[in-house]
């Protein structure tokens, strides 16, 4: 962990194992890392895991984003799906957390799964943005259980996004991550779109 007013190290949290992904909202960090493995640590004590979970999809963890509600995270998987979860453990809670298909295309009857390579929430509107290996920026309604909107097929997959802090914009990377058989010539090149968005995009329905 890093201080950015003085630029020095100010901490480090050993994990079990190859980290992932990670994200952080008020006092909890959570740290996807191999084996399908989440780490949730309370920044306020770091003696010690706060909590231990396996992720609910089968393959390998790709990203993992907090919402800003502090309620819980969202995660996806290399295998076209995203999960939904609540850090409450009260079983009453744990029944609201649900996974979902996406970043998939049909060609011929054969689908096609892609990674679900980055997630983004919506400061205002607790809302978020999911981008696949497949060239699409998905914007969901994760807790309604509702798909926004699709954006238009990018050139080559989409590596990362972040919202703006006033959810005006997003910042959309695209890069070529070599996943496919047969590589496309020539090799697309990397880039960065910045993207507005409106309410009507963006907020729950």
């Amino acid at each position: 962990m890093w201080d950015t007013r003085s630029s020095q190290c100010v901490g480090t949290l050993p994990q079990p194992d190859k980290v992932f992904t990670m994200s952080n909202v008020g006092e909890k960090l959570v740290v996807g890392t191999a084996g399908r493995k989440v780490f949730v640590w309370d920044l306020r004590n770091t003696a010690y895991i706060m909590q231990r979970r396996e992720s609910n999809l089968k393959f390998q963890t790709r990203c993992i984003r907090c919402s800003p509600n502090k309620q819980g995270y969202v995660l996806s998987s290399i295998e076209g799906r995203v999960a939904v979860e609540y850090f409450d453990t009260a079983p009453e809670i744990q029944k609201k957390k649900y996974a979902f298909k996406c970043h998939r295309i049909k060609d011929n009857d054969i689908e096609c799964i892609y990674p679900v390579n980055a997630i983004s929430f919506h400061q205002g509107f607790n809302t978020f943005a999911t981008g696949g290996s497949d060239g699409y920026v998905n914007i969901w309604d994760g807790f309604n259980k509702k798909r926004l909107c699709q954006f238009h097929r990018y050139n080559t997959g989409i590596t990362s996004l972040c919202f703006s802090h006033d959810g005006s914009s997003l910042a959309i990377g695209s890069s070529y991550m070599y996943e496919q058989d047969v590589h496309p010539d020539p090799i697309p090149e990397n880039n960065v779109y910045i993207r507005y968005v409106t309410d009507q995009e963006t907020k729950p329905k």
